[in-house]
């Protein structure tokens, strides 16, 4: 063992020098000579400072962009622009076992349309959870479009949990977006179709196609949608777009535009003229009002229409009710955006180049009078644009999404067909500054940019095309999105990110502070459910149970076995296989493969995942951990043996393949020895110091007892069957003393360095 530490320490030695040496060389090289070989102008130099995190160092954002195609979420910091994590939701993801575990294939079965396991989703709008129109951190929420369906995102572990059908939608793209209190999730239909689910021709569009805005409950303290509590309000053949709640004055209201209000139906095959020439004829769209606070009264009040089960308030109760309201919008809108003092509205239209500002305090004040216009087809009122409008404000060709600065009155809208951005004052009614993009830029976002409280410094444009930013990877481009530095008077463009998963379409960005997520789940944890599994088992209590033809294994991971290591079924046994991870020290995740079996577990500290499947054929299976959890991850291992149905094996004992003598056990006693005298130096050192100040060193202290617990188990039977004189089972069994003294060592030696990298003080 002496010279195995004297390796370690000569190899870490040498790689001091080595980076010093580097570091000599690096350092010879000027910062003028790097721009100089580079072509690097003092602009980009100062960019890639505001943007460069240090290692070590940590974003001041985190953003949530959606996935697009993908079904998933993405993660990514601000400024770094580094990619953090994909969120599986929509779809299966391996790397996190998500729809290869029984527990996510449970809330991927919640997402099925008309009995159909549906593995694709186009998620388009995160929106995070609000207190007080404040972001706090807490859930996340994104839709897809394609099926219109909402998922609930747990940010304690950047787990999905709930995933909600919607019953009478058969699209949505308004969605998701929270009350200030989040008792609410919008989600707002986009193509007009019938609620039933039955066949209707597109001759009846006018009379049976229907939009819809849905309201889903959500209940904080179970962080989970009650379908049974939510409801639906109808709205007309319109398509709707996006939506927003009101803030402020402007709460108990939402906000969804729309386009082709026309309600065309094209049928370019039959020889009419396509669906864009009939959905952009008119001037305007409209904006739909909804009074969500007296359209959940009428809920409770039963005021409601069932429809595939769910509670629906038809067009005629909304109108009667005064719940339901319209104002024209410059045609084909994207974006209905509340400002962060709740007293503004603002709009845009593709098709047009200005940007229009609707002042909730003279919308509220034509409806309290009954000022209307006009009623559209359907009995709903309309009111006066004039009467409502507080400006417009030309910014642009093809202005799109708006988002907010943490200056008064000061926004910032994209603008598709400038391939530009433009900040612009919207009490004022000007425009300020515009930057260039790269290219057609979709979406925007600003630092908690929805909320009440946006913090503005950075913004990033979500652009639809790439071109030629980035190196060629073939016909299917990247996605770019763009950081710009939005703290001077004038925007800056600092970075260019490709993001190799999309569509993305939308996405929001927090205070890295606001998120608390945790770093290990309570022993024996159901991540999905957020409840203790009932198949958790603990160390020394693994055991296999035969219910008729189905096998329960309860089993654990930890450093660096699988237990158990061989498990034998018979063909035709369904085998479900429930691993425990025992593991509590950061960032030791296992991972869990069987050949040709399609299961995949991923297991992070504390947590239980089962993998379930049929022995369908006879024969050898290796499993094995996935991930690279320790310097013997390729030794966690094992076999699960499927012997043809019927067959009586005889027991036979295995030849070893290696055979051990009393010179064996000694040498390795020794070893072990001497391992425990540098070990109790570590522990020496920690218990010196203040270490249950420092909650991760707390937790790899915790590890590291349970390790020498197992090696004192171990150092138990080698020694009794060393007294038995069988050389073979003490060697093997010393060896495996061994391997928890090193596991507890390097365990330990993680929690020193920790504590000398963060200040430790010394217990006097």
């Amino acid at each position: 063992m002496k010279s195995l530490v004297r390796t370690a320490l000569f190899t870490f030695a040498a790689a001091g020098v080595a980076v010093s040496a580097g570091g000599a060389a690096w350092s010879a090289e000027s910062l003028d000579d790097v721009m100089k070989r580079r072509g690097l102008t003092q602009k980009d130099v100062l960019a890639a400072a505001k943007t460069y995190v240090p290692t070590g160092k940590r974003d001041e954002f985190i953003a949530f962009s959606s996935g697009g195609q993908s079904g998933q979420v993405i993660v990514y910091g601000v400024p770094s622009m580094r990619i953090l994590k994909y969120i599986a939701v929509f779809t299966p993801e391996p790397w996190q076992g998500y729809g290869f575990d029984d527990e996510s294939k449970a809330v991927l079965a919640q997402g099925r349309i008309h009995g159909k396991d549906i593995l694709f989703g186009d998620t388009h709008h995160p929106a995070i959870s609000e207190t007080g129109g404040v972001y706090d951190g807490q859930y996340l929420f994104i839709n897809d479009k394609n099926n219109p369906r909402i998922a609930v995102i747990d940010l304690h572990d950047f787990e999905t949990k709930q995933i909600v059908a919607n019953p009478v939608m058969k699209s949505d793209h308004g969605g998701a977006f929270v009350t200030p209190d989040t008792e609410y999730v919008i989600e707002a239909s986009q193509y007009a179709a019938p609620f039933e689910n039955g066949y209707v021709p597109l001759s009846q569009f006018n009379e049976k196609y229907r939009g819809a805005v849905t309201y889903w409950k959500f209940n904080r303290e179970k962080g989970r949608i009650e379908p049974e509590n939510s409801f639906t309000v109808e709205l007309p053949p319109y398509s709707q777009d996006l939506s927003d709640f009101g803030k402020g004055p402007s709460d108990g209201w939402s906000f969804t535009n729309s386009f082709c209000s026309e309600r065309y139906v094209g049928g370019i095959e039959r020889g009419r003229p396509p669906f864009e020439a009939g959905c952009s004829q008119k001037d305007t769209d409209f904006l739909h009002m909804i009074n969500w606070r007296k359209a959940a009264e009428l809920f409770k009040a039963g005021k409601t229409t069932k429809i595939n089960g769910h509670d629906v308030i038809t067009i005629d109760t909304a109108v009667k009710e005064g719940v339901l309201f319209l104002i024209p919008e410059p045609k084909s809108p994207h974006g209905a955006d509340v400002s962060p003092d709740g007293r503004f509205i603002i709009v845009s239209g593709k098709l047009d180049s200005h940007t229009w500002v609707y002042s909730f305090e003279k919308i509220k004040a034509l409806i309290d009078a009954q000022d209307f216009a006009d009623r559209d087809p359907y009995g709903i009122p309309i009111l006066d644009l004039k009467k409502a409008l507080h400006t417009s404000v030309q910014v642009g060709l093809g202005p799109l999404h708006t988002q907010y600065d943490s200056k008064k009155c000061v926004a910032y809208t994209s603008i598709y067909v400038d391939s530009q951005v433009t900040k612009w004052d919207y009490c004022e009614g000007k425009v300020l500054d515009k930057i260039s993009i790269h290219y057609n830029i979709g979406h925007l976002m600003t630092m908690e940019g929805d909320s009440v409280t946006p913090q503005g410094k950075y913004l990033v444009s979500l652009n639809k095309l790439a071109i030629d930013r980035f190196n060629p990877v073939g016909p299917l481009h990247p996605q770019n999105h763009q950081l710009i530095d939005i703290s001077g008077d004038k925007m800056e463009l600092l970075y260019d990110m490709p993001l190799p998963l999309g569509e993305p379409h939308y996405a929001v960005a927090i205070s890295a502070d606001k998120l608390k997520p945790g770093i290990r789940y309570k022993s024996g944890w159901n991540s999905r459910n957020d409840e203790r599994s009932k198949y958790r088992t603990r160390p020394g209590k693994e055991k296999v149970v035969r219910e008729g033809n189905v096998v329960h294994v309860y089993g654990t991971t930890i450093r660096s076995h699988i237990t158990p290591e061989i498990i034998e079924v018979e063909e035709g046994d369904t085998v479900s296989i429930h691993l425990t991870n025992l593991e509590r020290a950061e960032d030791e995740t296992h991972g869990f493969a069987i050949y040709g079996t399609n299961v995949n577990l991923s297991l992070e500290p504390g947590k239980t995942a089962t993998g379930t499947f049929k022995a369908d054929r006879p024969g050898v299976f290796p499993y094995y951990c996935t991930e690279f959890c320790s310097a013997l991850h390729l030794e966690m291992q094992g076999y699960l043996l499927v012997r043809p149905k019927g067959m009586k094996e005889a027991a036979v004992e295995a030849t070893e393949g290696t055979v051990y003598g009393q010179a064996d056990y000694d040498k390795q006693h020794k070893t072990n020895l001497e391992t425990q005298a540098v070990i109790d130096s570590v522990v020496a050192f920690i218990t010196s110091h203040n270490y249950q100040d420092f909650k991760p060193v707390v937790a790899l202290v915790e590890d590291a007892t349970d390790q020498l617990g197992f090696a004192a188990d171990a150092r138990k039977k080698a020694e009794g069957f060393a007294a038995k004189k069988d050389w073979q089972n003490a060697t093997l069994w010393a060896g495996q003393w061994w391997q928890y003294q090193v596991k507890a060592a390097d365990i330990g030696l993680r929690a020193k360095t920790y504590l000398e990298q963060h200040g430790a003080k010394k217990i006097k």
